[in-house]
């Protein structure tokens, strides 16, 4: 499985990622990171094109940030 994940800091910044260890990989940002939300997905095209279209089209993150907007 590979994921696509979205962690948040203590001064509300965003970060948007993906890996097949979403475990380790949450752990390597440090503590001040927190995991928020996250995607599964089977192929890793699937998983890099969710993170390209969440970091680089706005529209796409604005949705994601309104649906967990009391998670932010």
């Amino acid at each position: 499985m590979y994921y696509v994940y979205l962690l948040k800091n203590e001064y509300n910044k965003i970060y948007i990622g993906y890996s097949c260890d979403l475990g380790r990989r949450v752990e390597e940002h440090g503590k001040t990171w927190e995991l928020v939300y996250y995607e599964a997905y089977r192929a890793k095209k699937d998983a890099i094109l969710r993170e390209r279209k969440l970091k680089h089209y706005g529209n796409s993150l604005a949705h994601l940030k309104k649906r967990l907007s009391h998670s932010l």
